[in-house]
């Protein structure tokens, strides 16, 4: 899978209801804007994923909502060269979300299959 014209039309939109909902920090709203959602998401859900929901993936695990995501983010305040400690990769979204910040992130998994496909997904991206 790779970003399309229409994929950046809805992160688009996806940045414009985060917004209405109250997220105010910029730069998590244009992390958000930048970062394809779909790629860290089952091919079947691609229609669905910039929708502000939450859903499935491997091993019983599923995806943030992007309001959780937004929310998180925001609260934690980083800047640029930060260093953050993930526990719970899950898809890799929110860990490329803080990298697409300019922080440093380490993240750790325990479910090796969601380890391998985060790993992929986000030295592709």
């Amino acid at each position: 899978m790779s970003d399309s014209f229409e994929a950046k039309g809805k992160r688009k939109k996806l940045v414009d209801e985060l917004r209405k909902k109250g997220i105010t920090d910029e730069e998590v709203l244009r992390a958000i804007n930048a970062v394809p959602r779909h790629l860290f998401m089952d091919p079947a859900f691609l229609n669905h994923a910039y929708t502000d929901k939450a859903f499935p993936i491997t091993s019983g695990q599923t995806i943030s909502q992007p309001y959780t995501v937004a929310v998180q983010t925001s609260l934690l305040q980083v800047k640029k060269r930060n260093k953050v400690l993930e526990v719970g990769t899950g898809s890799g979204y929110q860990t490329a979300i803080l990298a697409e910040m300019g922080v440093k992130v380490y993240t750790i998994e325990r479910f090796r299959d969601l380890y391998l496909k985060a790993q992929r997904t986000l030295t592709s991206i």
